[in-house]
């Protein structure tokens, strides 16, 4: 699904997510307050505009409202961070995820209507944009540059039928460490186990595969 994604502040945690939303196909509004910053992003997603987030005028001028969701990752700077997500809240932003460098931070935002708070040491930039483009992603632990793992919904597509059936492994190459089906825990499943609509699975894999599987 094609969202209409705003990340606002391009340091180096808002230019992951914006790069990575664009390498996923989704629609990329990218703000920043510094002019080069913006110029240097602007080829890799779809509008790049120069403007203040603490501005409500300058936000609703560029069409914050429409967006599907509203990243504001100037955590760095504790005033624009809380201002630029009360504005978002103002303008009627559907979503807004925003990022906070503690705790105390983050208890603020949530409190000014962030709907779900990011820490820099906890979560990557290309952790969040994985997430925001998958409906059915519960959890992501990226093992290293190459290799996640994902608590994620099963797709409606293999409910119904076993592992054996589903041959995910030869598939996809990836592996379903576990199912969550009905309030309990299968851990190492086996070919006999059947995936129910609902259930939560854990896959590991590369992550090139986890994508693939994920669109499944």
């Amino acid at each position: 699904m094609i969202q209409q994604i705003a990340v606002i502040g391009l340091g180096r945690f808002g230019t992951a997510v914006a790069r990575t939303l664009s390498d996923l196909g989704q629609e990329v509004l990218a703000i920043d307050v510094d002019e080069e910053k913006v110029q240097k992003l602007a080829p890799q997603v779809t509008t790049a505009v120069v403007a203040n987030v603490t501005d409500i005028d300058a936000m609703r001028a560029v069409g914050i409202r429409n967006v599907d969701v509203a990243v504001v990752a100037v955590g760095t700077e504790l005033k624009a961070s809380i201002v630029g997500t009360m504005v978002m809240k103002e303008l009627g932003v559907k979503s807004i995820v925003a990022k906070a460098n503690d705790d105390l931070h983050g208890k603020v935002l949530e409190k000014v209507g962030a709907d779900r708070v990011i820490y820099p040491e906890r979560d990557t930039g290309a952790r969040l944009a994985r997430m925001l483009t998958s409906t059915n992603i519960i959890e992501q632990i990226d093992l290293d540059p190459n290799y996640s793992m994902v608590e994620m919904v099963a797709p409606s597509h293999i409910a119904g039928r076993t592992l054996a059936a589903l041959n995910i492994r030869a598939r996809f190459g990836v592996y379903i460490m576990a199912i969550r089906s009905a309030g309990r825990m299968i851990v190492a499943p086996g070919g006999d186990d059947v995936i129910h609509e609902g259930d939560v699975v854990v896959v590991i894999g590369q992550n090139d595969n986890l994508q693939r599987f994920k669109r499944l």
